[in-house]
């Protein structure tokens, strides 16, 4: 497995123990507390993040299935263009500038699932996520391409996309920690 790929199966496992950590001894009511009424509560940034990547995987299995059948394998490494090295930065955190949710990834409202269920979810997501990045082995994650679930017109480089959700993972538990931090 190149390093690019090894790379993101390590962050993955990092973001599944920030989130085990970050909801470690937090009762419902916690979890569910906003800081504000138009800001979301940790349980609202872990289910963003779950019902995001689940939209997502879907369009991971069309481009690396079509990488497999077109024949498209390199070794790396890989480089991307502006356009998605932007994206990737707009998503790290902390962030620059606030960003509306698109419906397709807007969260339940607090409370509509219980941490007992909402982080195995999470993990389990996490794991498909890092199933994905193991079928991609091998082919080139610059030519092919992943087709948002949002648009068809946004398209990134498979590689780009992994490094775009991996960011947007960072993004949204550096959220939920600064919520957790104001819990009194």
């Amino acid at each position: 497995m190149n390093a690019e790929l090894q790379g993101y199966l390590t962050e993955i496992e990092k973001v599944k123990a920030d989130a085990r950590a970050l909801v470690a001894g937090l009762s419902e009511e916690q979890a569910n507390r906003r800081p504000a009424p138009d800001k979301w509560c940790i349980a609202e940034c872990l289910a963003h993040l779950n019902v995001a990547d689940a939209k997502t995987l879907p369009a991971f299995d069309r481009a690396i299935r079509a990488g497999r059948t077109k024949g498209r394998t390199a070794a790396g490494p890989f480089r991307y263009g502006w356009f998605s090295r932007w994206m990737i930065a707009s998503m790290e955190p902390p962030p620059k500038r606030r960003m509306r949710t698109f419906k397709i990834f807007v969260p339940p409202p607090p409370g509509a699932q219980p941490l007992a269920t909402l982080l195995p979810e999470f993990l389990k997501v996490r794991d498909e996520l890092a199933e994905r990045v193991r079928q991609a082995d091998g082919l080139d994650l610059g030519s092919n391409r992943v087709v948002s679930p949002v648009t068809p017109l946004l398209r990134m480089p498979l590689g780009a996309y992994f490094a775009f959700v991996m960011a947007h993972e960072r993004r949204h538990l550096w959220q939920a920690w600064r919520v957790r931090e104001g819990l009194h």
